[in-house]
């Protein structure tokens, strides 16, 4: 994909909305990677999307908010919890650009098993927490179930200045409006709309983290390549469509 369809593209529209959402306080870390790295680690008609040469591997920090479901209500109490990521970047053969988890911490264990089940996302219980003091936030998690249960992340940023226009690659990290997985029988596309990330400039201050190697990515141990903030939008998803098998 190149820099000018990166820039150009805009949110799709879900055509029926099955669960809305709120992400606040994210940090976007990402590491460029070798496509033929992580090739193997996507859903069956995908491949690694790629920017000047370049795939991604991404740790990603926030807060769940006011999840719901069919324009509902936020459910109480299950609905806001702490998540912590690891995504990596892929396109069908539909051409539909979307992240892939390869593993996404929550605190609520309910959500964990449902998301498990029902979509087949690598969802772990973890403990959680996310501070702030001042421009400065810390994200804490550690794994609980399933296993390995030693996989853990501590991670802690300062934000600096918004951004008022994205380069390609942080437009190509952050402008995500799907996600590929592997459930129901084959590799589905979920949907999901939001406004453009307000993003900010961030330092990393401090990093330990053994989800990225747990999730299938050992080695990424140098400092990331792109480090980002974003206060957060508001999320819906609609229904999930089966991607094309390889050579559909």
């Amino acid at each position: 994909m190149d820099v000018e369809e990166i820039t150009a593209e805009t949110v799709r529209p879900v055509s029926r909305v099955i669960l809305g959402q709120r992400w606040t306080d994210l940090a976007f870390l990402h590491w460029a990677v070798d496509p033929a790295r992580v090739a193997p680690l996507l859903p069956a008609g995908t491949v690694p999307d790629v920017l000047d040469g370049v795939t991604y591997a991404g740790l990603i920090g926030f807060r769940m908010e006011r999840v719901g479901f069919l324009n509902g209500a936020a459910v109480p109490y299950l609905g806001t919890f702490y998540e912590t990521n690891v995504r990596l970047y892929s396109v069908d053969a539909q051409g539909r650009r979307a992240v892939v988890f390869r593993s996404l911490e929550a605190e609520r264990l309910i959500p964990v098993l449902v998301a498990r089940v029902a979509l087949g996302l690598p969802y772990m219980w973890a403990r959680m927490r996310l501070t702030r003091h001042g421009d400065e936030l810390a994200y804490v998690t550690r794994r609980r179930w399933p296993g390995p249960r030693a996989a853990a992340s501590r991670m802690r940023i300062r934000v600096g200045e918004p951004i008022e226009s994205p380069t390609a690659r942080e437009h190509f990290l952050t402008a995500r409006w799907g996600l590929h997985t592997r459930a129901w029988g084959g590799t589905r596309h979920l949907a999901n709309d939001h406004p453009r990330w307000p993003l900010h400039r961030a330092e990393l201050l401090d990093l330990e983290d053994s989800l990225l190697a747990a999730a299938g990515l050992p080695g990424l141990d140098t400092p990331p390549d792109s480090v980002l903030y974003s206060p957060g939008v508001p999320v819906v998803f609609g229904p999930h469509r089966r991607s094309p098998a390889p050579g559909a």
